[in-house]
């Protein structure tokens, strides 16, 4: 057997040679249909668009997305192709959790934003939105949660009554943050579900944070909106044209990262972990083993501050200084936890 890895997937690397004859690690955004030909199975993350041209005359019998999202695979062609496909929901749902409240932290000491005053719209509340929820609760904050797919999933459920409106979010927030898949068609499509429209109708001058996908927020939108005084300011992380974020936006924005939001280590492993499963279960294959996070430093100091553990001005800092090392930052991300072990 024959795999074909994104070189930047972390610590799976021993475990994932122990499951085939050959494994092959190369650049996500670089891998080619000649690549893959004679592969039985390609483990990639975003960067690499996996359709018709590229799969369309290899022998892959899987693709696993070591990423929550899959908007990068050509679901439709996969299935009538016969190529099983799986991402891995929730694998950094905790990791993206975190920085929104590393987020939130950074906005009540450094803009004198009131959490427990505050009003929170969290717009989807999957895997991702449910974390940042329960986390929103814990700091004291008023929750308001849209998510019309779910709230129609559980429309018998005595908790249909606990979804808001878009509209309402829009009235009522202090801070909006966005946790959809993208979607471009359908009832409850989300490209461009801020758009120039939505911030028209704020009521209010929130903040906006977005770790969800970078076409979800029109980003000349926002950036007009920060400009006009729609929204007070934004903390993003996912951008419409990555690698190459907008400069003026990455400038006005007070936090502005390269799609890190779900890179600690807890989550990569998660991904590893799952990725490995997959494999196993298509191939009839025995488990090599859980793999394990890295350790922190001997010398790391917590004190009991979730900022300890991650402070996304650091990473915003970097991205500010070099916008044009974006994929060099994701790629050579240092070690961050979720919990200090």
């Amino acid at each position: 057997m024959k795999i074909v890895v994104d070189d930047k997937i972390p610590y799976i690397r021993e475990t994932i040679c122990q499951l085939a004859d050959e494994v092959v690690f190369l650049s996500g955004a670089a891998i080619t249909a000649d690549d893959v030909r004679d592969a039985d199975v390609l483990v990639v993350r975003t960067r690499t668009r996996c359709n018709q041209q590229l799969l369309e005359e290899s022998k892959v019998q899987l693709v696993v997305t070591a990423t929550i999202g899959y908007d990068h695979i050509d679901t439709q062609w996969l299935d009538k192709a016969g190529i099983r496909w799986t991402n891995c929901p929730g694998c950094n749902s905790g990791s993206v959790a975190q920085y929104v409240e590393s987020a939130l932290l950074l906005l009540e000491q450094q803009k004198g934003l009131s959490l427990r005053q505050s009003t929170i719209g969290i717009v989807g509340c999957g895997h991702v939105g449910s974390k940042v929820k329960a986390v929103a609760e814990r700091l004291g904050m008023q929750v308001l949660v849209c998510d019309p797919p779910l709230q129609k999933a559980n429309s018998q459920e005595p908790t249909a009554n606990s979804y808001v409106s878009l509209d309402e979010i829009e009235r009522r927030c202090d801070i909006i943050t966005f946790h959809v898949p993208l979607t471009r068609e359908g009832q409850y499509a989300t490209w461009h579900l801020a758009d120039e429209d939505f911030f028209r109708r704020l009521s209010r001058v929130p903040y906006i944070i977005n770790t969800s996908r970078g076409e979800v927020v029109d980003n000349q939108a926002l950036l007009k909106a920060l400009e006009d005084g729609r929204v007070r300011d934004a903390v993003i992380d996912v951008w419409e044209n990555e690698p190459h974020p907008d400069a003026a936006l990455l400038e006005k924005v007070f936090i502005g990262t390269p799609h890190i939001a779900g890179y600690s280590a807890d989550g990569k492993v998660n991904a590893d972990n799952m990725v490995i499963d997959a494999i196993c279960q298509q191939f009839g294959l025995s488990h090599p083993g859980i793999i394990a996070p890295p350790a922190l430093p001997s010398d790391f100091h917590y004190t009991g501050s979730p900022l300890d553990l991650y402070n996304p001005m650091d990473d915003s800092q970097k991205l500010k200084a070099a916008s044009s090392l974006f994929e060099q930052l994701r790629n050579n991300y240092p070690l961050r936890r979720e919990k200090n072990d």
